[in-house]
């Protein structure tokens, strides 16, 4: 009988899409995924540790996991603990010593080493630590070689541009978690893209601490080298950095706006989102493509953090509240019905009663679709945390976050409300949670609908739907027409013979 394994994620989409590797990994040595802990063999924890409360919640599930460990081994048989990600990353030092059950740690950089720590762990019959500081492959290259995925939608695919970050933003801690910022080559991008597209995919996100920059780095690169080769384009250039790059003025630039449109001519590809790209480095030709490209959602995620210049300075997020005003504007100026959403920090140190206000005043002209805020949490080891600038109480922290949620909430509604009697392309995930007669799916805007089918459909079909009613969180529709059905294949169980 084949050997079964659960992997639980806590923290962003880096880790949702290394926790499909992880998965697409243990499935090609012959595991089958468990329902819970309780029939699996190898349970991994993908951690994160941007916010508060990550060190409680994972080592809380490791004391849950431990007395199961325990009562596997009285019975005869093993229950195999992994800890990845980032608070494995930074926590390499005290993580055994905390939690001495666990039996293999590895960090951000050597997600396709999991099968082989395993096995190491297993012969040796010792806790594996591996934590690297650089991504490499065999081939010594900065991203491993495609990795398989295990994806929880098969008609979505989060497809990863770029790792690390060099913006060293004070409250977080990702750079330290991550390394510094390097951007995937071009061609790996696009040729990532068709085999999705061939599996059946048809919505995928491109992910990056800092999409915006991505391919600054390639294209500096690129330029160096051409200069030592007198002009000569070496062999593997144009697949680094793209064709756009290679015909153009050869200039040190982000690559952005060439791979939104590269990726919009990827046959099958119906839609494309991005995240997280940085308001300092939104570029008029990533406006100007994200208008121009059909696949290209109408939905810029553009993280404000705060509305006051005092505490974006403290935060170096490397832009005043006007300019990021102004580029939201010129978003929406050139982007038709684009919707909005963002992040926004309450209680950052030393953040006064104005500069609260400026941020509230910010929040209502944004007029924004969607927001998630956050009261400010120290993480060690960065800036922020050791800030000597006065702490906000934590009743003030959480009376101001009630006020800007209320302002949040009021434009969230206002702009539901204006899709109502409106016609929606979405896209079906499935049966909603709260009421399985009705189908729950996503626009084009990433707004959640709800609405009865006259006939069941698949996950992944794309439906036009008459949006009748609406809240602050969703829309409510009723089904016009089915526009298309899934083309990813359907996994048949087989039963044991």
């Amino acid at each position: 009988m084949a050997k079964r394994y659960l992997v639980r994620t806590f923290g962003c989409q880096m880790n949702e899409h290394d926790s499909e590797r992880l998965a697409g990994l243990l499935e090609g040595d012959g595991y089958e995924p468990a329902r819970d802990e309780s029939e699996a063999d190898v349970v991994v924890l993908n951690t994160c540790c941007i916010r508060e409360g990550a060190d409680t919640r994972l080592y809380g599930t490791l004391g849950h996991l431990k007395g199961l460990k325990e009562r596997r081994s009285a019975e005869g048989s093993d229950l195999e603990i992994m800890v990845a990600g980032c608070l494995a990353q930074k926590d390499r030092e005290s993580l055994l010593e905390r939690a001495p059950h666990v039996d293999v740690v590895l960090g951000t950089h050597n997600v396709g080493r999991a099968v082989e720590l395993l096995a190491d762990h297993r012969e040796s019959g010792r806790p594996i630590v591996e934590i690297l500081e650089a991504t490499v492959d065999a081939d010594n290259e900065q991203f491993p070689s495609a990795l398989p995925v295990v994806r929880e939608n098969p008609w979505a695919a989060w497809v990863t541009i770029q790792v690390g970050c060099d913006n060293n933003c004070a409250f977080c801690i990702v750079p330290a978690v991550r390394g510094p910022e390097v951007s995937r080559p071009f061609g790996d991008i696009l040729a990532e893209l068709e085999r999705a597209a061939a599996q059946g995919v048809t919505e995928v996100t491109l992910l990056g601490q800092n999409v915006n920059s991505y391919g600054r780095d390639l294209t500096l690169s690129a330029r160096s080298e051409l200069k030592a080769a007198h002009g000569e384009e070496p062999a593997t250039m144009r697949h680094r950095v793209g064709g756009s790059w290679m015909q153009g003025e050869r200039r040190p630039r982000p690559l952005f706006s060439d791979l939104l449109r590269a990726a919009g001519e990827v046959p099958g590809i119906e839609r494309i989102r991005y995240t997280s790209p940085h308001p300092k480095d939104l570029r008029s030709d990533t406006i100007a493509a994200m208008a121009d490209v059909a696949a290209v959602c109408e939905h810029l995620h553009l993280p404000l953090q705060s509305g006051s210049d005092e505490v974006l300075a403290a935060m170096h997020r490397g832009y005043t509240a006007e300019r990021y005003l102004q580029r939201l504007s010129e978003a929406r100026a050139v982007v038709g019905d684009l919707a909005v959403s963002t992040d926004i920090i309450v209680g950052f140190p030393g953040e006064s009663d104005a500069d609260f206000e400026a941020t509230l005043e910010v929040a209502a002209e944004a007029a924004y679709d969607n927001a998630y805020t956050f009261v400010y949490s120290p993480r060690p080891g960065t800036e922020a945390a050791a800030s000597e600038a006065p702490e906000v109480p934590r009743a003030v922290a959480t009376e101001r976050m009630s006020r800007l949620r209320a302002v949040v909430e009021r434009s969230s509604r206002m702009a539901n409300e204006a899709r109502v009697g409106r016609r929606e392309e979405v896209l079906v995930e499935g049966p909603s949670k709260r009421d399985p007669r009705r189908l729950t799916g996503r626009t084009r805007h990433n707004r959640l609908v709800h609405f009865e089918p006259q006939r069941p459909l698949r996950p992944g079909s794309y439906a036009e739907v008459e949006v009748t009613s609406a809240s602050t969180t969703h829309l409510i529709g009723s089904l016009v027409e089915v526009l298309s059905t899934p083309k990813h294949r359907t996994k048949i169980p087989v039963a044991a013979l």
